[in-house]
Order: structure tokens, then C-alpha cells, then sequence
């Protein structure tokens, strides 16, 4: 059954970052978490069907209060496929994000591209650099090493951040060939970065934990009780950094 092939393939790609990823992950980590006891926050970019990585950081329950999605709606493809396509290939979007994001040279930024080819992408990694900001990759190394960049430097995502975190997937990202067909289906890159995603963020947490920093951790707000916990976190978060404030205004 393609079903079961399919969760064949993604245990042994989970098998694989576990080998080969956990170092990345901890050297981020000890990044990110010297960062956030100083007040930093961490940014997660992503655009197309990368947004949804983005978004599984923020405000997530048994995660990071000072983790903050950038997910500008026309880079999405829930309103027009063909539009964020294109956008993401646009040439001097990458400052608009910038200009509409106060991100600090004390903030990381996690940058998630499967194929790490497209302007917007690599932009954001180089006006991060230009700006001094710590830049993480979670990307799909295979497939970017397959393919040329469409940015005009020549770059691709990989070559350009701090830290490069591979999501393990195949070219193409689609993990499961269909017998007697000449394509494949069922994509990899959202399971395995979202894997990636939340082992960063327990490898942050107990490096904080480990070094005796104050962490600020969001709750269930859908069990009883933890409405007024987590409002409470928050105020503690502003109290220790008030300029988060402005960042976080809903807490």
C-alpha cells in the first residue's frame, strides 16, 4: 500500500535526521538560547507551503513565548498559488519584510526553504548578514545542490546562514514512487521540518533549563486554568524585557 510506504519513508527519514542532525540542532540551539536570556526573540521566514514551519512555532502550546512567526500573506498560497509564486521569486521583496519587521542583531532568524533557490529567501538570509543577525537554514540539501539559484547573486539559501539544518527529503520532495508511474507523491518537507522544528525547540528549552536561564513557556490554552498562566508568563516576559512589548502586545 502507497500508505504504509509512505510511513515507511518518513520513519526512515526521521531515523536519518536523527543521525545526522542533532548536532546542528544543539549548536543552534546553544545560540538561540543565549539570545532569548537576553531578550532576543526567535523569527521564524517562510514562504509558499514553508509558511505553515513558520507557523508551527508560534504561540504553540509546550512552546516558546519569544518565538515569533514573519509569514507576509501574499508569500502564502492560500489565496492565490500562482501569485505567491511569484512573489517569491521577486527581486527586493525580502526588504519590505525587513522594513515591516523590527528584527534585531540580537534576535535569530530561522529561514525554511525547501529548495533555498528563490530571491525571497535567499535575500532574507543576506540582508540578515547585513544587519548582523544570527541565520539559521532549514532547508532540503539535496535538492538545492540539484538546481541553480534564481537569485542574481548566485547564491543559494545553504550557502549563505550560519547554521545550515537539512530536512533530509528527496528531490522534489515528493517521498513515495508510484509503481508503473514516472512520478511520485506524498511530500516530506512539512513532517520533517516540523520534526526539526520542535527538537530545536527542546534542545533550546534544555539548554536554558541546563544553564540556569528563565524560560517563558506557553500552555495549553484550550485545558482550564491556563489562560490566567499563560497571561501571567507574559507579564513576566515584559516585565523582564519591556522593550517586547511593542513585539508582543497580545500577551
Amino acid at each position: 500500500m502507497l500508505a504504509l510506504d509512505y510511513c515507511d519513508r518518513i520513519a526512515g527519514g526521521i531515523e536519518k535526521i536523527k543521525k545526522t542532525q542533532i548536532e546542528g540542532i544543539t549548536k543552534a540551539a546553544s545560540e538561540i538560547a543565549a539570545r532569548l536570556g537576553k531578550g532576543g526573540i526567535l523569527y521564524v521566514f517562510g514562504s509558499g507551503h514553508s509558511h505553515v514551519l513558520a507557523e508551527e512555532i508560534y504561540m504553540r502550546a509546550g512552546g516558546l513565548i519569544q518565538a515569533k512567526a514573519i509569514v507576509p500573506h501574499e508569500l502564502t498560497v492560500d489565496l492565490d498559488m500562482q501569485k505567491s509564486t511569484l512573489m517569491e521569486r521577486m527581486d527586493g521583496l525580502a526588504e519590505v519584510v525587513f522594513a515591516t519587521n523590527k528584527i534585531r542583531s540580537c534576535d535569530v532568524l530561522l529561514i525554511v526553504s525547501n529548495s533555498g533557490r528563490n530571491p525571497v529567501p535567499v535575500q532574507m538570509a543576506q540582508g540578515a548578514k547585513s544587519r548582523g543577525i544570527f541565520t539559521i537554514a532549514l532547508t532540503n540539501l539535496e535538492h538545492s545542490k540539484s538546481v541553480g539559484s534564481r537569485d542574481k547573486s548566485g547564491k543559494k539559501l545553504y550557502e549563505l546562514c550560519d547554521i545550515v539544518l537539512d530536512s533530509c527529503g528527496p528531490v522534489g520532495d515528493a517521498l513515495v514512487p508510484v509503481p508503473g508511474k514516472n512520478f511520485s507523491i506524498a511530500p516530506a518537507s512539512t513532517i520533517f521540518g516540523a520534526l526539526i522544528i520542535e527538537m530545536l525547540v527542546c534542545s533550546v528549552i534544555e539548554t536554558m533549563i541546563d544553564t540556569g536561564t528563565e524560560l517563558f513557556i506557553l500552555q495549553s490554552s484550550n485545558v482550564d486554568g491556563n489562560d490566567d498562566q499563560n497571561r501571567r508568563m507574559g507579564e513576566q516576559l515584559i516585565k523582564k524585557f519591556p522593550e517586547l512589548l511593542e513585539v508582543f502586545s497580545s500577551l
